[in-house]
């Protein structure tokens, strides 16, 4: 079952509203499928949904097989609620009556293509970027927008904090939407205006079709490390999954190739960024300050721009030339690069958390080995103090990062807090146990204390406590959250709030 936000009710998602209705009979074409009741082939079809409670009058529904039930088993409320017709299985078309149906072997894998069709295939009029990888997407989505808004470009946003339409924001419940929702998405957007769109794509959303039918103008790879594993069989089919995205379905495709993962996806006309080796765009003169902001020269072809990121980490150079080689390739200027990276703030990633107080204080959404390592590294780049670090890993993922997790936190701080983070519908204690094996199995000449407080806030809380003047305390893994999910129910909680209050708290 899905989880529940108390106090809340999930709300269908927006839908542009002019749409021109598409006979039933064409998108059974469109999609190649067996079409029933062909007497009814004239039925206009105005919407696309997967979800019954979401059906408005003339949609199609898609009733998809699924782990634990088939979406025909709601066809019938469905159709109460006004579909006009229904895309499913052969399984799934024995359960619906009253409708034409559209039977297709695997009506996932064309769902999206027939949503394109119904809200007018509105990507392909959009400058539509989209951003691939294990870390950093993102942040290069908003490092994107933030240039793309300097150029004056009306801009919309799809991705894990939250999904915004010229300026207009909303929560996101996916880092990449289903693909019904995500074309009446592109097509609301369009209506309002919005010229350029950057969205996260997931292996989950290549894997499952939810980009189906989506055309980018931009497709782009940031990199790859250990995550998901729960749901892709090894780190070979992650990788092919993300591949997709690199299938000719992007007209420019560019690609980090600091590790090998990338420099598998290069073709002769790929666009490559660098910051440790030959590349279309490099970067130069990386400059750290005290508190983490950076300084560096992107070069590409015939260009050098000079750059002001406040975002701290090697990695964030790396972000920051992938999207400069996107915008770049798309004919954003040099100075509108420079003013939009200067501006640029990500929720979440890297966020310091300032109450006055003489010790630093980060928030970061790290929930990978690979990236806790990464951002650990950069905090101790510009500190000599200690690094106290509150860390947990979620429930109902990927199990075997959670040793890993816990050894690479527990090998760069000085003091590691094993705390909870969304525990979803696994024991927490069980999770903790995890993390510690793999924090204690290094050296105690190889690692920094560590502790094991379950309840987040109180681990936020005793890590504040512990901090002096020039230490660093670094809470990981949620980011820009605002929920934490315990036994099927997410309660209000966000890192950064709990943080800065633990700070007044102390200085009061």
């Amino acid at each position: 079952m899905p989880a529940k936000l108390e106090g809340k009710v999930a709300t269908a998602p927006p839908r542009p509203s002019r749409v021109q209705p598409v006979a039933v009979s064409e998108l059974a074409s469109t999609a190649d499928a067996h079409l029933t009741a062909p007497d009814r082939a004239h039925v206009p079809v105005g919407g696309v949904t997967l979800r019954a409670q979401h059906v408005r009058p003339g949609d199609l529904f898609a009733a998809l097989p699924g782990a634990r039930a088939h979406g025909a088993d709601f066809a019938e409320q469905a159709v109460a609620r006004g579909a006009v017709a229904v895309l499913t299985d052969e399984a799934g078309a024995a359960k619906v009556r009253d409708v034409p149906v559209l039977v297709h072997p695997n009506p996932r894998e064309v769902l999206g293509v027939l949503a394109a069709r119904v809200y007018g295939n509105p990507s392909t009029r959009l400058g539509l970027y989209g951003i691939t990888g294990t870390s950093g997407k993102t942040t290069t989505c908003y490092l994107i927008e933030s240039i793309l808004k300097a150029a004056g470009r009306e801009t919309g946003l799809i991705g894990t904090v939250e999904t915004r339409i010229a300026g207009e924001r909303l929560d996101s419940a996916l880092t990449t939407p289903e693909a019904p929702d995500l074309h009446a998405l592109l097509a609301v957007m369009e209506e309002r205006g919005v010229t350029d769109v950057t969205m996260e794509v997931s292996s989950h959303a290549l894997r499952l079709g939810r980009v189906g039918g989506v055309g980018f103008a931009v497709g782009a790879f940031t990199n790859l490390s250990q995550d998901h594993l729960d749901f892709h069989p090894d780190m070979e089919d992650y990788f092919r999954t993300k591949a997709e995205l690199f299938d000719g379905r992007a007209r420019v495709e560019v690609v980090c190739v600091d590790g090998e993962w990338g420099r598998r996806l290069v073709k002769p006309a790929t666009i490559t960024v660098s910051t440790t080796g030959d590349a279309t765009w490099t970067a130069s003169e990386v400059r750290v300050s005290a508190t983490g902001e950076q300084t560096f020269t992107a070069h590409g072809p015939g260009l050098e721009i000079p750059v002001d990121l406040r975002l701290a980490g090697e990695f964030n150079v790396a972000n920051a030339l992938l999207a400069i080689a996107c915008v770049h390739s798309r004919g954003v200027d040099a100075e509108a690069i420079r003013r939009g990276l200067a501006e640029v703030r990500v929720p979440g990633r890297m966020q310091r958390v300032d109450e006055g107080q003489d010790f630093t204080a980060v928030v970061d959404y790290s929930h990978k080995p690979q990236a806790v390592a990464l951002a650990l590294d950069a905090v101790r780049a510009r500190s000599a103090g200690r690094i106290i670090t509150v860390l947990g890993c979620g429930g109902d993922r990927d199990t075997a990062k959670r040793p890993l997790m816990g050894e690479e936190a527990a090998r760069r701080s000085d003091v590691l807090i094993v705390t909870d983070d969304n525990p979803r519908t696994e024991d927490p204690a069980g999770i903790r146990a995890a993390m510690l094996r793999g924090a204690n199995a290094l050296a105690a000449t190889e690692r920094g204390d560590v502790l094991e407080i379950g309840d987040r806030g109180e681990a936020i809380r005793h890590a504040v406590s512990l901090a002096r003047s020039g230490d660093v305390v670094v809470v990981a893994g949620k980011g820009h959250e605002t929920g934490q999910e315990v036994a099927g129910v997410v309660h209000p909680f966000s890192d950064v709030e709990t943080l800065a209050s633990a700070i007044r708290e102390a200085h009061q």
